[in-house]
């Protein structure tokens, strides 16, 4: 498993599957910023917090050219449910074998009631017109995070 990318360091390149039907790699996003979010999972509490902020401040995003992206381990129909029922006007990345996450570091243990297993652990990088990471937040708490990222911004 590959540690966190640190500010300076080059963003691990990849290619994955968007709710929209598209393909979108990380080479193709150079020249904007890119707002890299990993979360856990579609439709549970504190996910759809966050893709709500997101959702809510993305016109000042697209103001400041900026690409929010979303990615989990969740298949590519289930994003799509998860966008139409929150109304996301950003694109959702399917990664259901968790090698983007993996790439990044933020496959990780986690434990819940006492339960060890691998997942996700909600972390953003900010990765600026070069490809390199520019910020990252670890250990996200949704509340009020899309608002943290868009004052660095």
């Amino acid at each position: 498993m590959a540690d966190l990318p640190q500010p300076g360091d080059p963003a691990p390149d990849f290619a994955l599957d968007a709710d929209d039907g598209s393909r979108i790699s990380l080479a193709d996003l150079r020249g904007q910023k890119v707002v890299l979010y990993f979360y856990p999972k579609d439709d549970t509490p504190g996910c759809t917090r966050e893709a709500c902020e997101f959702r809510d401040s993305h016109p000042r995003y697209q103001a400041k050219d900026a690409v929010v992206l979303g990615v989990s381990p969740d298949k590519v129909s289930k994003h799509q449910k998860f966008r139409d029922k929150y109304d996301l006007p950003f694109r959702l990345l399917a990664d259901p074998e968790h090698e983007v996450a993996e790439k990044y570091g933020v496959w990780q243990q986690k434990s819940f009631m006492g339960r060890k297993f691998m997942g996700v652990a909600r972390t953003t990088f900010l990765i600026d017109q070069e490809g390199r990471i520019e910020k990252v937040w670890e250990k996200v708490s949704p509340k009020g995070h899309a608002e943290e990222v868009l004052g660095i911004l």
